[in-house]
């Protein structure tokens, strides 16, 4: 436990390199650490998620994701600080991308790791891939219809500390002009956000709340499924997500 407690407090030295921090504690379980826009709870090995009450900008990180993708953490939370590069959508070109290109991408910038997907997309700000949006297959809803078909928007990241504004929004029109889909539904990560506010400025709306997930921890990696022969170290569950739906 000690080791684990010396690795969240170096991972909150190296952020108070990035972001003025204005508090820190320590509670049984978990570390609280306020900016004058967030507070991170970042919990200890096999600790439970705290309800954050009536408190709004509250993002819940665990042990592992501190180890294992510190400066993912942070460059998210320099563009939630308004600090990082600001790029405009109008000044970047939206074109298909390829599927090892969009696999890399995602390697190397989303939070949650990378997925193939069907329909790639990404962003180009003078030559440089700054943003990608990946889709899935349809699906035919045939209860609403012979033709209607259903999209998934699965994974969407920013290059670093890059913030593309009215990124998501022109990648979504490109795909919405290309297929010409019924709807689009997104998840949104419930340990990183309390609402979709800024999804349903680009018209999505909440039509659900999944249940947490469970992940089991060994060797410093997460795992959804584990098998009888796997030694697992501890165990976490999340927030769940938000279930969103853009319909067209």
């Amino acid at each position: 436990m000690q080791d684990s407690n010396q690795d969240i407090i170096s991972f909150i030295q190296l952020l108070s390199e990035h972001i003025k921090i204005e508090e820190i504690n320590e509670h049984d379980g978990f570390f609280e650490v306020r900016s004058d826009r967030v507070s991170l709870f970042i919990y200890k090995p096999g600790s439970h998620r705290v309800d954050e009450g009536s408190r709004t900008g509250v993002i819940h990180i665990d042990h592992d994701q501190v180890q294992s993708a510190p400066y993912k953490i942070i460059n998210r939370l320099k563009g939630q600080h308004g600090q990082g590069q600001r790029i405009y959508a109008r000044t970047t070109v939206v074109a298909r991308i390829d599927k090892r290109v969009a696999l890399a991408f995602q390697e190397e910038y989303h939070l949650q790791g990378a997925l193939p997907g069907k329909y790639r997309y990404g962003l180009f700000h003078k030559g440089e891939l700054v943003s990608v949006a990946i889709f899935s297959g349809a699906r035919i809803m045939r209860q609403l219809g012979p033709d209607f078909r259903s999209f998934e928007l699965i994974r969407f990241c920013h290059k670093g500390d890059t913030l593309v504004v009215g990124g998501l929004s022109k990648l979504l029109n490109a795909f919405i002009k290309e297929f010409k889909p019924q709807d689009i539904m997104t998840y949104a990560d419930r340990d990183w956000c309390q609402d979709a506010s800024s999804l349903e400025t680009l018209g999505f709306k909440v039509v659900d709340t999944t249940v947490p997930q469970r992940f089991a921890i060994i060797n410093g990696q997460r795992f959804l499924h584990v098998t009888q022969e796997q030694s697992v170290d501890y165990y976490i569950e999340n927030k769940g997500s938000l279930k969103l739906k853009l319909v067209l």
